[in-house]
Parts: structure tokens; sequence; C-alpha cells
């Protein structure tokens, strides 16, 4: 390395990101259940409107993203002046730490919450505080314990990745009351679609000017190949976030398939319960063979063994079988595995497996 070329304090402390495994070697049509992907993929809509899209490659999209802004607005009964939208919600998330957190301030969040809040920490050059969880839950009052006037950020999800679990919104509005002034409280929505009913905290985002919402297209909508994400929160936020986001961070063909894809919430409706009730077979079946779980309101399932040699034993079994799940060892569960929710016959082939796993053992 060239002792005079170095770069900003934090960044060589990162571990690049390892996505889910998508392919076994030697083998050919494996079933990939480690990335939390839809596996209806997106809706009739949004594939249509992907198929336009190509009339338009020659030409800049907006900088404003004012169409698709327009649509989350209607469709979530939002401002669509606090919308802001970004490559996956990474991106927002990115832009956060960016815009308000550097060197010496500390960004707080669970020590089984998503990869990317120490890494963008870590990026700005702020110190990335993790807090113990309570049974796999965001404990509220371990975080409050951990903040103090150099705390800048803090991160939960909710539903979590990758324990699937969550909080009340109660819960979540006595965090944002209780926080120091100077702090943001940001909620990873990124899979509260699967929830019936659920806001995501918009309701405390309306009522407070300390809270930022994150959410995806990755998910429920099936877009995760095309990266779009949107946040939403106080009109002093967003702005500061639009003075470092890049003029065109999204293409043509992201924006109007994403518009198309929010519009079509009946897509939507069928895709969440479909999930709820293969979520609920699939953590009965794992249950039948010894595996718990916690409670899941996502659109996966984390299996507990007994050990990570277990764990680890399983993995490469069902690899064996052509069947691809998530070690989740760098969220501090290394005797967990992640199991996406496929649809009906991806989840009986993957119960089947594991239990014929277990009988061997």
């Amino acid at each position: 390395m060239n002792d005079f070329i170095r770069p900003q304090p934090g960044i060589l402390d990162i571990a690049l990101y390892e996505g889910g495994k998508a392919s076994v070697a030697g083998m050919n049509n494996v079933l990939k259940l480690s990335s939390n992907e839809n596996p209806f993929g997106p809706s009739d809509r949004a594939k249509d409107a992907f198929a336009r899209s190509v009339h338009q490659l020659h030409r800049y999209p907006s900088t404003d993203h004012l169409n698709l802004r327009t649509a989350i607005a209607e469709v979530h009964g939002l401002d669509a002046g606090r919308v802001i939208c970004g490559v996956g919600s990474d991106e927002i998330i990115h832009f956060l730490c960016q815009a308000y957190a550097g060197p010496k301030d500390e960004v707080v969040f669970t020590e089984h919450g998503f990869l990317m809040y120490r890494i963008s920490a870590l990026a700005a050059g702020a110190v990335p505080v993790e807090v113990a969880e309570r049974e796999r839950t965001t404990d509220v009052d371990a975080i409050l314990k951990a903040c103090n006037r150099r705390t800048k950020l803090v991160f939960i999800a909710n539903p979590n990745n990758p324990t699937g679990t969550m909080i009340s919104a109660a819960e979540v509005e006595r965090l944002a009351s209780k926080l120091p002034p100077q702090a943001i409280l940001v909620l990873d929505g990124a899979y509260a679609e699967f929830v019936e009913g659920f806001d995501a905290g918009l309701a405390i985002i309306e009522a407070r000017d300390n809270v930022i919402m994150t959410r995806t297209f990755s998910k429920i909508y099936g877009l995760g190949g095309l990266r779009i994400g949107w946040g939403y929160g106080p009109k002093h936020i967003i702005d500061v976030l639009n003075r470092i986001r890049g003029p065109f961070n999204l293409s043509n063909t992201q924006l109007e398939t994403a518009e198309a894809a929010v519009r079509d919430q009946d897509y939507v409706t069928r895709c969440r319960a479909d999930n709820a009730r293969m979520r609920h077979w699939l953590a009965e079946a794992l249950a039948e063979h010894g595996i718990p779980s916690d409670t899941s309101m996502a659109n996966f399932i984390l299996a507990r063994f007994s050990s990570t040699e277990e764990a680890e034993a399983c993995d490469l079994f069902l690899q064996s079988q052509g069947l691809i799940v998530r070690r989740v060892a760098g969220y501090n569960l290394p005797h967990c595995l992640r199991i996406t929710i496929g649809d009906e016959a991806s989840c009986r082939r993957v119960a089947h497996a594991i239990g014929q796993f277990k009988a061997q053992a």
C-alpha cells in the first residue's frame, strides 16, 4: 500500500457486504431462499412499465422523481414534498450517515440489525455502537442507555432482519420521545408491507421532527434487481438529504417501473396474504422437526438450531439438495439459518429436506 494514499478513517474497518448465495457449485436449477425475494416477482403492471421504458433509454431521467414521489404519496397518504427516492433504501441510509454523522459521532443500532448501518456509519467516519437485543427483539431501554451527546443516528428495522421480530408503535414512540435532542431515529421499513394494516411508523413521523422512515421496492414489490428505495420524514431532513443526492441517481426504467408497482396495491395484498399463509405453515413444519423460530412478521423465518455446528451442517445438507438459505453468523446469530418464504412448493421442499437432515443427525 502507498503510505501517502490513504482512505478516510473507518473505511478499511468495513467488512465487505456478502449477499445471499445464488448458486451451488456443480448444480443447476437450485432453489434460492437466501435473499428474501418475492417468489412471484413483480406485478404484470410493473413488468409492462419496464418493457415500455426501453423507448426512453436515450433520455436522461427526471432529477426530482416527481411522478414516483406523487404515486408513493397518493398510495400511502403522504406529502410528496417529503419523499426522497434512492438506489434502494441502502442509499437513503448512506445519505443519512453522510449528512448527519462524522468523526467522533455515534450511530446506534441493535446487535442483529441490518449490516448496512455499520457499513454506512464507518464510511462516514462515525463510531458504530451495537446494542444488545432482548430475545432477538429490539430493546428500547438498552438503546436509550447507549445514547449520549455524541449520538446522531439510531437505526431500528421494524420488522427486523434477520430476526423477523418487531416492536409496538408505543415502544417506537417511547424511543423517539426520549432520544437526545440532536439524534434522529431511523425506522427501516423494508419489510413493513408484510404486516397487515401497519403504517411503518407514519403517525409518529407526522407528529415529530426527529423521525424518518426508509422503504424499499426490493421485497414485496419484487424489484430487487432494479434497486429502488425511498424515504419519508420531516422536511428539514429531506431537504438536507436531497442536497447530497445525485441528480440522476435513478433511471427512467427504475422510476417508471416503481411507479407502476406501487400503484398496483391489489398485487401487494395478494402477495402479503400468500406470504402470511406459507410463513405460518413453514414455522409449524420446522417446529415439528424440533427447530424453533420467533414469530416472524416479514417474508422469512429465522430457524434456530442447537449449535453453530448443527446450523452449518444443515446448510451444507440443504445445498446438496439444491436448496440455498442464508447463514447469519455476520448478524451475531451463528446457530441460525434465515429461510425466505417461497411459494408453497418451495416451502414444502425445504421443510422436507430439513426433516431429512434431522432424521439422519
